[in-house]
């Protein structure tokens, strides 16, 4: 007897129903070992870090409740607060810097790319990213020093007066830290911006040609309109870089001269480890992870807005 259509229809969709459950089911399969390793070494150090700062502890002995009153201390401390404020300015040089530069630096090489001496700049330009930070902070410290190779050119080309201790110097120790986290990732932002460049279809830029555009028109109009993923990449990258770096800074300054220099990163070490004001660290750690997310997120979502 053949069962009507209406009864095959509905006991296909109990079957449909099972295999997509056994579908889900396996990707979650897959997908739990990541979201182990991730719950344990991500959102537990972060809930333990949230648990610590809302309490007065030295690592060792017995904590004190004081609720949101570290939070409180971040923004009312100069000490603390001003860390924040000087990673602030560190993103004009961190990332504002080397994306600008970048991006002049790419079209440049872009515009030889056959040549020998294109491979040469992407070579050199990429080195920093090549050698520890720590070698290139005390590199830098040599440099920069009130007898170093800077101050000894300035010196040449009589421009004595002005020279000093640039890491020293109350009004140039920032900047120079600053100067520094941009030579470092100016060679990253250049190739990540190269890379997106080869992708751009030549066409564009013989049509432009045909229509009268000049080099600077290309460039507004075509280049940096068709980097708008990579721009974005490299803001996000280097201004992570700008409120989370530590090691430079560590290696160059310590943090001073004062604390002219001193970041969050550094003043969550000093306090964690040498003042042993766990909670305290602890409350400043998560205040930077907010602002990182805080400077993150809208960067992504102007990104995909431009795409609609």
């Amino acid at each position: 007897m053949t069962r009507p259509a209406g009864a095959r229809a509905s006991h296909r969709r109990p079957v449909a129903a099972r295999l997509r459950g056994a579908r889900g089911l396996v990707g979650w399969l897959f997908v739990a070992p990541a979201l182990a390793f991730y719950a344990v070494f991500v959102l537990r150090p972060i809930a333990l870090t949230f648990q610590y700062s809302l309490y007065e502890w030295d690592g060792i002995g017995p904590s004190t409740w004081v609720g949101l009153a570290n939070f409180g201390k971040v923004f009312t401390d100069p000490d603390l607060y001003d860390s924040l404020i000087n990673a602030v300015k560190l993103i004009v040089f961190f990332s504002a810097i080397p994306v600008l530069l970048g991006l002049a630096i790419a079209a440049t090489i872009r515009r030889i790319a056959e040549s020998r001496l294109a491979l040469v700049a992407r070579t050199v330009l990429f080195l920093p990213q090549v050698i520890p930070l720590v070698a290139a902070g005390i590199a830098w410290s040599w440099l920069l020093a009130s007898t170093g190779v800077i101050n000894q050119l300035l010196s040449l080309v009589g421009l004595g007066g002005i020279t000093r201790a640039w890491l020293g110097d109350f009004s140039t120790a920032l900047p120079a830290v600053g100067m520094i986290g941009a030579w470092v990732l100016l060679g990253l932002c250049t190739l990540l911006l190269l890379a997106g460049m080869s992708k751009i279809d030549p066409a564009l830029y013989e049509a432009a040609r045909l229509d009268g555009a000049g080099p600077w028109r290309e460039f507004v109009s075509i280049t940096v309109p068709s980097l708008r993923q990579e721009i974005a990449v490299c803001v996000t990258v280097t201004v992570i870089a700008a409120l989370a770096s530590f090691d430079i800074i560590y290696i160059s300054t310590q943090g001073g001269p004062g604390n002219t220099t001193m970041v969050p990163g550094l003043q969550i070490y000093y306090l964690a480890f040498s003042e042993r004001e766990v909670g305290m660290a602890s409350a400043l750690a998560l205040v930077l992870m907010v602002l990182v997310i805080a400077c993150a997120l809208p960067i992504q979502w102007f990104t995909k807005e431009g795409e609609r």
